[in-house]
Formats: C-alpha cells, structure tokens, sequence
C-alpha cells in the first residue's frame, strides 16, 4: 500500500513563467508517482484560487486537471482537502475528475494508519480576524451571490483579494504552529496515529506521544510531500527526477 500526500502548490500565484515552471514540477512528480500510487491525498490550496460557477471554471492550468484525472482513470482514490484558498468547489472535481471533496477536516485509515487531515487554516490563536470572516465566506448564500458577479469580475477580485490578504499578512506571527501542534496532540491523544497538515508551508515532522505532526510545506519554497509506504511515512523533497529525503536536503 502506498500513499502520497502534497498541499500548498498555489497555482497561479506568480508570473506566467514562474507558474508554468511550478506546473510543470508538479507534473512530473505527478506522473513518476502514478503507476505506484494506491491513493493521493491533496491537502488544500492546489491552486491560490478557485471559484467555480455552474457552467464555468478557471482559466488555466488544464494540464494539471488531465494529470490528475488520470489518476482517476487507473482506479487511484484521490481525495481533495478544501483550503483557504480553494474552497470554493462546485462538483466539477467530483464528477468530471472522480474526486472525493472534502471542505472540513477528515480522518481515515490508510495502510493501517489512522490518519486526520485539517489544511490548518483557522487554528492560528492570535488570527481573529480570519476566525471571524471564515464562516462567512465559506457560507452557502454568500457563495450563492458572489456567483451572481460576472466570472471576469469575479475572478480578478478573489485573485486581487488574495494578494492583498498575502502582502498583509507576510511577517506576521498569528501562532500558527502552536495551534496546529495543540490541535494535533488532542487529536492524537483521541487515537490517530498522524496528524497531517499544510497551510503553514514550512515542511516539518513532530512526534507527539505515540504519533506524529506533519507539515507537508509547499510547492513555491521547498517541493515537499510525504509518502506512506507499508506503514512507513516519510518528508521528501522532489528534485525534478525523483524524490530524496527532506531531512537530507536541510
């Protein structure tokens, strides 16, 4: 049994450039783990920002969506984790790529272990102003409204929002870490056996009791994932070829 793990690539974030390079990292991860993978868990923030109208997705990026259906196409599960950034999913990942959606934390058992998943978004102590505004953005009716907006317009104001919420948050210290090893440990305590995260986008393993928290980092910084083989998990970082511990490349 083996599993694979990524969050945080954030595409669309950048420069065309810049974006077509992170693409394309990304997919030759993608098709050098396909004819191992028994399934894939993409855990929050695929793309810096997703909203899906009834007859209408982004622009951009299709490349990515063909990889991953193909994943679909051979019988491997892939289950999509809802981040900040993502959040806004129809069912087009559902019926048109054959993922299983997920927009709260979940917990299942993949070879054996007891796995939760949380992006990690909202457990930052010190972040009330994001505590405050996640219910309502992530409201059906407000949803509903925000469709009513031209998908042109639409989407050049969630992508504007999303920079200036990133340029005023950059430097600042909410306590992320804390709260996600807090959340963590009561989880573990509870019985899982990993923890597993991303959002914070600073790739980490920390054993907690008899389990463990794992960050799984970023696609813009570090190329990091996590790999679940025969009940074995380990951080790697993908060079462009193959995959190479993390903790080899600090």
């Amino acid at each position: 049994m083996t599993a694979y793990f990524f969050s945080d690539v954030h595409l669309g974030l950048g420069s065309a450039q810049t974006e077509k390079q992170k693409e394309d990292r990304l997919l030759s991860f993608l098709r050098s783990i396909l004819p191992s993978s028994d399934c894939l868990f993409i855990v929050g923030d695929l793309f810096d920002f997703w909203f899906e109208y009834k007859t209408v997705i982004p622009k951009g990026f299709h490349r990515t969506l063909a990889a991953l259906q193909e994943f679909a196409d051979r019988g491997v599960k892939v289950h999509y984790l809802a981040g900040n950034h993502d959040f806004w999913m129809g069912d087009f990942f559902r019926t048109e790529l054959g993922m299983e959606l997920h927009f709260d934390p979940f917990e299942t058992t993949v070879a054996g272990k007891r796995i939760c998943f949380h992006h990690g978004d909202g457990l930052a102590e010190n972040d009330t102003g994001y505590k405050l505004i996640k219910p309502v953005l992530r409201n059906r009716l407000s949803v509903r409204l925000y469709r009513w907006l031209h998908p042109d317009l639409g989407v050049k104001l969630a992508r504007g929002s999303s920079r200036t919420s990133r340029e005023y948050t950059a430097g600042k210290h909410y306590g992320e870490e804390e709260g996600m090893i807090r959340y963590a440990r009561t989880q573990i305590e509870r019985g899982a056996d990993i923890v597993m995260m991303g959002h914070r986008h600073k790739p980490s393993v920390v054993p907690i009791g008899h389990g463990m928290y794992v960050n799984l980092g970023d696609w813009i910084s570090y190329n990091t994932y996590a790999e679940l083989q025969n009940g074995e998990l380990q951080l790697k970082v993908w060079d462009g070829h193959t995959g190479q511990p993390y903790a080899d490349r600090k």
